[in-house]
């Protein structure tokens, strides 16, 4: 089995409604966002897959949180968007692009702060 790491960030506001305390009001962070990926065979490159390929793809998913009040994505509308969610949700739609890769997903961790953050994967 190989696994590939990326990070990146981005930053955005959120407001976490179902929260008691500060975190219900309006605030922001500077996310850093873990991607891993894995599979059982190298390509003839060498390769399990391109960096670039996972960048880009995960760079498609931050561009549409980057800069953005959370609660007003579609994808947060019913959800809060916390760590956790953000986690999922960057998971669940780099899921379905890299497939076709040949990879899997295997986890997305979302670092609020330097001292906190939550991962989502799948058994």
């Amino acid at each position: 089995m190989y696994e590939l790491k990326i990070i990146t960030r981005f930053a955005a506001a959120h407001q976490l409604r179902a929260l008691k305390g500060g975190c219900e009001n309006l605030h922001g962070h500077n996310w850093k966002v873990e991607v891993s990926v894995a599979g059982d065979r190298l390509g003839d490159d060498g390769l399990l897959v391109d960096f670039r390929v996972v960048k880009d793809h995960t760079k498609k998913i931050i561009d549409g949180l980057d800069h953005k009040f959370l609660n007003e994505i579609d994808s947060f509308a019913s959800t809060e968007p916390s760590s956790e969610n953000i986690a999922r949700h960057i998971y669940t739609t780099l899921s379905a692009q890299l497939a076709r890769e040949g990879v899997r997903v295997t986890k997305v961790t979302a670092w609020e702060s330097e001292s906190a953050c939550a991962s989502y994967m799948e058994p």
